[in-house]
Protein backbone atom coordinates (compact mmCIF):
# COMPACT_ATOMS: atom_id res chain seq x y z
CA UNK A 1 0.00 0.00 0.00
CA UNK A 2 1.07 3.40 -0.67
CA UNK A 3 -0.07 6.32 1.05
CA UNK A 4 -0.49 9.60 -0.72
CA UNK A 5 0.21 12.00 2.33
CA UNK A 6 1.67 15.42 1.16
CA UNK A 7 4.78 15.83 4.21
CA UNK A 8 5.69 19.42 2.91
CA UNK A 9 4.77 22.05 0.84
CA UNK A 10 8.13 21.76 -1.26
CA UNK A 11 6.50 18.84 -2.57
CA UNK A 12 3.36 19.26 -4.75
CA UNK A 13 0.71 15.77 -3.96
CA UNK A 14 1.19 16.18 -7.50
CA UNK A 15 4.56 15.21 -7.59
CA UNK A 16 4.51 12.75 -4.90
CA UNK A 17 1.73 10.76 -6.67
CA UNK A 18 3.44 10.55 -9.96
CA UNK A 19 7.01 9.70 -8.10
CA UNK A 20 4.91 6.65 -6.40
CA UNK A 21 3.04 5.60 -9.18
CA UNK A 22 5.92 4.48 -11.15
CA UNK A 23 8.33 3.55 -8.23
CA UNK A 24 7.67 -0.64 -8.76
CA UNK A 25 8.30 0.21 -12.29
CA UNK A 26 11.37 1.60 -11.68
CA UNK A 27 12.88 -0.85 -9.69
CA UNK A 28 11.74 -3.43 -11.62
CA UNK A 29 13.70 -1.90 -14.90
CA UNK A 30 16.77 -1.06 -12.32
CA UNK A 31 16.59 3.00 -13.41
CA UNK A 32 13.98 5.55 -12.78
CA UNK A 33 10.99 5.53 -15.06
CA UNK A 34 10.60 8.22 -17.70
CA UNK A 35 8.18 10.19 -16.20
CA UNK A 36 10.10 10.62 -13.17
CA UNK A 37 13.07 11.54 -14.78
CA UNK A 38 11.36 13.71 -17.10
CA UNK A 39 9.49 15.41 -13.59
CA UNK A 40 13.26 15.68 -12.52
CA UNK A 41 14.27 17.93 -15.46
CA UNK A 42 11.17 20.07 -15.57
CA UNK A 43 11.62 21.15 -12.11
CA UNK A 44 15.46 21.65 -12.52
CA UNK A 45 15.95 19.53 -9.56
CA UNK A 46 19.42 18.33 -10.51
CA UNK A 47 20.44 22.08 -10.19
CA UNK A 48 19.58 22.62 -6.86
CA UNK A 49 22.16 24.23 -5.99
CA UNK A 50 23.91 25.32 -9.10
CA UNK A 51 23.66 29.25 -9.44
CA UNK A 52 20.60 30.30 -11.65
CA UNK A 53 22.80 32.51 -14.07
CA UNK A 54 24.52 28.95 -14.80
CA UNK A 55 20.93 27.52 -15.57
CA UNK A 56 20.39 26.18 -11.81
CA UNK A 57 17.91 26.69 -8.36
CA UNK A 58 20.55 28.51 -6.72
CA UNK A 59 18.98 26.78 -3.36
CA UNK A 60 20.83 27.53 0.09
CA UNK A 61 21.98 24.15 1.68
CA UNK A 62 19.05 24.22 4.12
CA UNK A 63 16.08 25.06 1.40
CA UNK A 64 17.71 21.87 -0.72
CA UNK A 65 18.17 19.70 2.07
CA UNK A 66 14.61 20.08 2.91
CA UNK A 67 13.27 19.95 -0.63
CA UNK A 68 15.54 15.86 -0.79
CA UNK A 69 14.11 14.86 2.24
CA UNK A 70 10.75 15.27 0.67
CA UNK A 71 11.67 13.46 -2.46
CA UNK A 72 13.08 10.69 -0.30
CA UNK A 73 9.73 10.51 1.47
CA UNK A 74 8.19 9.97 -1.83
CA UNK A 75 10.30 7.83 -2.51
CA UNK A 76 13.29 5.92 -1.39
CA UNK A 77 15.66 5.40 -5.20
CA UNK A 78 14.13 8.61 -6.45
CA UNK A 79 15.14 10.98 -3.49
CA UNK A 80 18.72 9.30 -3.35
CA UNK A 81 18.95 9.83 -7.51
CA UNK A 82 17.78 13.51 -6.90
CA UNK A 83 20.25 14.13 -4.10
CA UNK A 84 23.36 12.01 -5.04
CA UNK A 85 23.61 13.56 -9.20
CA UNK A 86 22.62 17.08 -7.56
CA UNK A 87 25.50 16.68 -5.40
CA UNK A 88 27.29 15.45 -7.99
CA UNK A 89 25.86 18.93 -10.09
CA UNK A 90 27.36 20.96 -7.00
CA UNK A 91 31.17 20.04 -8.37
CA UNK A 92 30.29 23.28 -10.38
CA UNK A 93 31.38 25.40 -8.07
CA UNK A 94 34.93 24.13 -8.17
CA UNK A 95 35.58 23.60 -11.77
CA UNK A 96 37.16 25.51 -14.32
CA UNK A 97 34.72 27.93 -15.75
CA UNK A 98 35.37 26.98 -19.37
CA UNK A 99 34.84 23.45 -19.10
CA UNK A 100 31.89 24.00 -16.40
CA UNK A 101 30.12 26.17 -19.22
CA UNK A 102 30.80 23.42 -21.78
CA UNK A 103 28.97 20.91 -19.77
CA UNK A 104 26.40 22.72 -18.28
CA UNK A 105 25.18 23.88 -21.17
CA UNK A 106 22.99 20.59 -21.51
CA UNK A 107 19.82 21.58 -20.41
CA UNK A 108 19.80 17.86 -18.74
CA UNK A 109 22.82 17.69 -17.32
CA UNK A 110 23.31 15.09 -14.66
CA UNK A 111 26.55 14.11 -13.15
CA UNK A 112 27.30 10.83 -11.51
CA UNK A 113 30.42 9.63 -10.36
CA UNK A 114 32.37 8.05 -7.48
CA UNK A 115 34.47 9.42 -4.47
CA UNK A 116 36.27 6.73 -4.13
CA UNK A 117 39.71 7.69 -5.25
CA UNK A 118 40.76 3.96 -7.26
CA UNK A 119 41.60 5.76 -10.15
CA UNK A 120 45.37 7.00 -11.07
CA UNK A 121 46.19 10.56 -13.43
CA UNK A 122 49.57 10.46 -14.57
CA UNK A 123 51.00 14.20 -15.72
CA UNK A 124 51.73 15.00 -19.10
CA UNK A 125 52.92 17.51 -21.09
CA UNK A 126 49.19 19.45 -21.44
CA UNK A 127 47.53 17.56 -18.94
CA UNK A 128 46.60 13.75 -17.74
CA UNK A 129 46.44 10.23 -18.57
CA UNK A 130 43.78 8.52 -16.59
CA UNK A 131 43.19 4.42 -15.91
CA UNK A 132 40.68 3.60 -13.10
CA UNK A 133 37.37 1.91 -12.22
CA UNK A 134 35.15 3.15 -10.11
CA UNK A 135 31.78 1.81 -8.17
CA UNK A 136 28.43 3.22 -7.32
CA UNK A 137 27.66 5.84 -9.81
CA UNK A 138 24.18 6.48 -9.01
CA UNK A 139 21.95 7.70 -12.25
CA UNK A 140 24.52 6.06 -14.95
CA UNK A 141 22.33 5.68 -17.35
CA UNK A 142 20.75 9.10 -17.12
CA UNK A 143 24.13 10.48 -17.11
CA UNK A 144 25.77 13.43 -19.07
CA UNK A 145 28.83 13.28 -17.82
CA UNK A 146 31.19 11.45 -14.69
CA UNK A 147 33.44 12.72 -12.73
CA UNK A 148 35.29 10.77 -10.32
CA UNK A 149 38.97 11.20 -7.59
CA UNK A 150 41.98 9.70 -9.04
CA UNK A 151 45.62 9.64 -7.17
CA UNK A 152 48.14 11.71 -9.53
CA UNK A 153 51.77 10.35 -10.51
CA UNK A 154 54.31 11.74 -12.36
CA UNK A 155 57.58 9.73 -13.54
CA UNK A 156 56.08 6.59 -11.81
CA UNK A 157 55.79 7.92 -8.56
CA UNK A 158 53.01 9.48 -6.65
CA UNK A 159 52.52 13.16 -5.75
CA UNK A 160 52.40 13.20 -1.68
CA UNK A 161 51.21 16.27 0.49
CA UNK A 162 52.85 17.63 3.09
CA UNK A 163 51.03 15.21 5.20
CA UNK A 164 52.49 11.96 3.43
CA UNK A 165 49.35 11.45 1.64
CA UNK A 166 48.61 10.81 -2.13
CA UNK A 167 47.63 13.81 -3.94
CA UNK A 168 43.57 13.37 -5.02
CA UNK A 169 42.05 15.46 -7.80
CA UNK A 170 38.49 15.08 -9.33
CA UNK A 171 38.20 14.60 -12.77
CA UNK A 172 35.61 15.12 -15.12
CA UNK A 173 34.61 13.07 -18.62
CA UNK A 174 32.21 12.85 -21.24
CA UNK A 175 29.84 9.81 -21.40
CA UNK A 176 31.03 8.78 -24.13
CA UNK A 177 34.36 8.59 -22.65
CA UNK A 178 33.29 5.65 -20.44
CA UNK A 179 32.51 2.41 -20.02
CA UNK A 180 29.81 1.52 -18.20
CA UNK A 181 28.99 -1.57 -16.35
CA UNK A 182 26.19 -2.99 -14.93
CA UNK A 183 27.15 -4.41 -11.85
CA UNK A 184 24.45 -2.74 -9.71
CA UNK A 185 22.77 -5.96 -8.10
CA UNK A 186 21.61 -4.33 -4.49
CA UNK A 187 18.94 -6.04 -2.33
CA UNK A 188 17.25 -2.42 -2.79
CA UNK A 189 17.41 0.79 -4.10
CA UNK A 190 17.52 -0.61 -7.23
CA UNK A 191 15.89 2.29 -9.31
CA UNK A 192 19.51 4.55 -8.83
CA UNK A 193 21.23 2.29 -11.06
CA UNK A 194 24.12 2.93 -9.39
CA UNK A 195 26.45 1.40 -11.78
CA UNK A 196 30.17 0.68 -12.06
CA UNK A 197 32.41 3.23 -14.99
CA UNK A 198 35.60 3.11 -15.93
CA UNK A 199 38.33 4.39 -18.01
CA UNK A 200 41.18 3.49 -19.81
CA UNK A 201 44.45 5.93 -20.96
CA UNK A 202 42.17 8.70 -21.24
CA UNK A 203 44.00 12.13 -22.21
CA UNK A 204 42.39 14.83 -19.97
CA UNK A 205 43.25 18.01 -20.34
CA UNK A 206 44.16 20.55 -17.35
CA UNK A 207 41.16 22.34 -17.06
CA UNK A 208 39.02 19.28 -16.65
CA UNK A 209 40.59 18.84 -13.19
CA UNK A 210 39.34 20.10 -9.94
CA UNK A 211 39.77 20.12 -6.03
CA UNK A 212 36.63 20.04 -3.85
CA UNK A 213 37.99 21.40 -0.86
CA UNK A 214 35.94 25.24 -0.13
CA UNK A 215 39.97 26.68 -0.62
CA UNK A 216 39.54 25.87 -4.39
CA UNK A 217 36.13 27.19 -5.09
CA UNK A 218 35.93 28.79 -8.42
CA UNK A 219 32.18 30.34 -7.69
CA UNK A 220 31.37 32.88 -4.72
CA UNK A 221 28.31 31.32 -3.63
CA UNK A 222 28.61 30.53 0.26
CA UNK A 223 27.22 26.39 -0.61
CA UNK A 224 31.15 26.27 -2.44
CA UNK A 225 32.41 27.12 0.69
CA UNK A 226 30.92 24.41 2.86
CA UNK A 227 33.05 21.41 3.73
CA UNK A 228 32.26 18.28 1.69
CA UNK A 229 31.92 16.29 4.18
CA UNK A 230 29.48 17.85 5.72
CA UNK A 231 27.87 18.47 3.11
CA UNK A 232 27.50 14.73 2.24
CA UNK A 233 26.44 14.09 5.93
CA UNK A 234 23.85 16.30 5.89
CA UNK A 235 21.97 15.51 2.39
CA UNK A 236 21.97 11.90 2.97
CA UNK A 237 21.11 12.18 6.88
CA UNK A 238 17.96 14.42 5.33
CA UNK A 239 17.12 10.91 2.92
CA UNK A 240 17.33 8.27 6.02
CA UNK A 241 14.68 10.54 7.89
CA UNK A 242 12.81 10.75 4.75
CA UNK A 243 12.56 7.45 3.88
CA UNK A 244 12.13 6.30 7.48
CA UNK A 245 9.16 8.71 7.87
CA UNK A 246 7.67 6.69 4.46
CA UNK A 247 8.44 3.51 6.18
CA UNK A 248 6.19 4.86 9.11
CA UNK A 249 3.70 6.22 6.65
CA UNK A 250 2.73 2.51 5.19
CA UNK A 251 2.93 0.90 8.61
CA UNK A 252 -0.26 2.55 10.36
CA UNK A 253 -2.46 1.82 7.56
CA UNK A 254 -0.78 -1.73 7.75
CA UNK A 255 -1.55 -1.97 11.60
CA UNK A 256 -4.86 -0.79 11.65
CA UNK A 257 -5.69 -3.74 9.07
CA UNK A 258 -4.27 -6.27 11.05
CA UNK A 259 -5.75 -4.58 14.12
CA UNK A 260 -9.03 -4.99 12.50
CA UNK A 261 -8.37 -8.60 10.27
CA UNK A 262 -7.22 -10.60 13.83
CA UNK A 263 -8.99 -8.56 16.02
CA UNK A 264 -6.67 -8.03 18.68
CA UNK A 265 -7.32 -7.10 22.31
CA UNK A 266 -7.35 -3.69 23.08
CA UNK A 267 -4.53 -3.44 24.71
CA UNK A 268 -2.31 -4.96 22.09
CA UNK A 269 -3.80 -2.53 19.06
CA UNK A 270 -2.67 0.13 21.53
CA UNK A 271 0.33 -1.21 22.22
CA UNK A 272 0.97 -1.20 18.36
CA UNK A 273 -0.16 2.19 17.55
CA UNK A 274 1.76 3.80 20.59
CA UNK A 275 4.40 2.61 19.08
CA UNK A 276 4.36 3.88 16.19
CA UNK A 277 3.34 7.14 17.20
CA UNK A 278 5.79 6.99 19.84
CA UNK A 279 8.57 6.36 17.45
CA UNK A 280 7.66 9.06 14.73
CA UNK A 281 8.07 11.76 17.68
CA UNK A 282 11.28 11.15 18.10
CA UNK A 283 12.98 10.83 15.10
CA UNK A 284 10.57 14.25 14.70
CA UNK A 285 12.43 15.54 17.47
CA UNK A 286 15.63 14.62 16.09
CA UNK A 287 14.43 16.17 12.95
CA UNK A 288 13.67 19.25 13.94
CA UNK A 289 16.74 19.46 16.09
CA UNK A 290 19.24 18.91 12.99
CA UNK A 291 17.07 21.80 10.77
CA UNK A 292 17.58 24.23 13.31
CA UNK A 293 21.24 23.69 14.01
CA UNK A 294 21.82 23.57 10.31
CA UNK A 295 19.96 27.24 10.27
CA UNK A 296 21.70 28.65 12.59
CA UNK A 297 25.24 26.96 10.99
CA UNK A 298 23.89 28.21 8.00
CA UNK A 299 22.93 31.85 9.29
CA UNK A 300 25.91 32.12 11.16
CA UNK A 301 28.02 30.99 8.51
CA UNK A 302 26.57 33.98 5.96
CA UNK A 303 26.92 36.60 8.29
CA UNK A 304 30.20 35.78 9.50
CA UNK A 305 31.36 34.15 5.88
CA UNK A 306 33.14 31.52 8.28
CA UNK A 307 32.25 28.76 9.37
CA UNK A 308 31.68 28.45 13.36
CA UNK A 309 34.24 25.36 14.38
CA UNK A 310 30.78 24.25 17.07
CA UNK A 311 28.24 24.86 14.51
CA UNK A 312 30.39 22.61 12.85
CA UNK A 313 31.08 19.87 15.44
CA UNK A 314 26.79 20.32 16.48
CA UNK A 315 26.06 20.06 12.85
CA UNK A 316 27.62 16.64 12.75
CA UNK A 317 26.50 15.30 15.53
CA UNK A 318 22.60 16.22 14.64
CA UNK A 319 23.12 14.31 11.46
CA UNK A 320 24.53 11.22 13.38
CA UNK A 321 21.78 11.30 16.02
CA UNK A 322 19.06 11.12 13.49
CA UNK A 323 20.79 8.70 11.29
CA UNK A 324 20.72 6.47 14.63
CA UNK A 325 17.06 7.18 15.60
CA UNK A 326 16.09 6.72 11.76
CA UNK A 327 17.81 2.85 11.70
CA UNK A 328 16.16 2.21 14.93
CA UNK A 329 12.44 3.20 14.13
CA UNK A 330 12.80 1.28 11.49
CA UNK A 331 13.92 -1.84 12.77
CA UNK A 332 11.80 -1.35 15.42
CA UNK A 333 8.46 -1.10 13.76
CA UNK A 334 9.19 -4.06 11.15
CA UNK A 335 8.45 -7.10 13.38
CA UNK A 336 4.68 -5.50 13.82
CA UNK A 337 4.24 -4.90 9.89
CA UNK A 338 3.26 -8.89 9.42
CA UNK A 339 4.33 -10.86 5.91
CA UNK A 340 3.41 -8.37 3.55
CA UNK A 341 6.89 -6.49 4.84
CA UNK A 342 8.46 -9.97 3.11
CA UNK A 343 6.38 -9.37 -0.02
CA UNK A 344 9.02 -8.04 -2.51
CA UNK A 345 5.77 -6.67 -4.52
CA UNK A 346 4.62 -4.74 -1.51
CA UNK A 347 5.29 -0.88 -1.28
CA UNK A 348 6.23 -1.33 2.36
CA UNK A 349 8.83 -4.23 1.51
CA UNK A 350 10.22 -1.74 -0.97
CA UNK A 351 11.14 1.06 1.25
CA UNK A 352 12.42 -1.37 4.07
CA UNK A 353 15.23 -2.86 1.31
CA UNK A 354 15.36 0.65 0.10
CA UNK A 355 16.41 2.29 3.48
CA UNK A 356 18.70 -0.55 4.62
CA UNK A 357 20.39 -0.56 1.36
CA UNK A 358 21.19 3.53 1.85
CA UNK A 359 21.86 3.05 5.39
CA UNK A 360 25.43 1.02 4.52
CA UNK A 361 26.85 4.07 2.39
CA UNK A 362 30.11 4.87 3.65
CA UNK A 363 29.47 8.11 5.52
CA UNK A 364 27.53 6.75 7.68
CA UNK A 365 29.04 3.49 8.40
CA UNK A 366 30.82 3.67 11.46
CA UNK A 367 30.79 6.21 14.03
CA UNK A 368 26.98 6.87 14.23
CA UNK A 369 26.53 5.13 17.29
Amino acid sequence: MITNNNPSPLLAAESITLIRQYAAAAEQTGQLHPEQLQLIYDQNWFNLFVPRLMGGLEMSLPEGVRLQECLARADGGFGWTVTLCSGANWFIGFMDKSAAAAFFSDKQVCLAGSGAATGKATLTENGYTVNGYWKYATGAPHATAFTANCVIEKDGELILQEDGSPLVKAFIFRKEEVEIHNTWNATGMRATASHSFSVKALHIPKNRCFIIEPGHACLPDLVFRFPFQLFAEVTIAANYCGIAFHFMDECKPIFEERIKRHGYAIKEACEMLEILGRTQSKLEDARQLFYRILEKTWENGSMEKRWDTLDLENLNEACRTMVKLARSSVDDLYPYCGMIATEQGSGINRVWRDFHTASLHAVFTFGCG
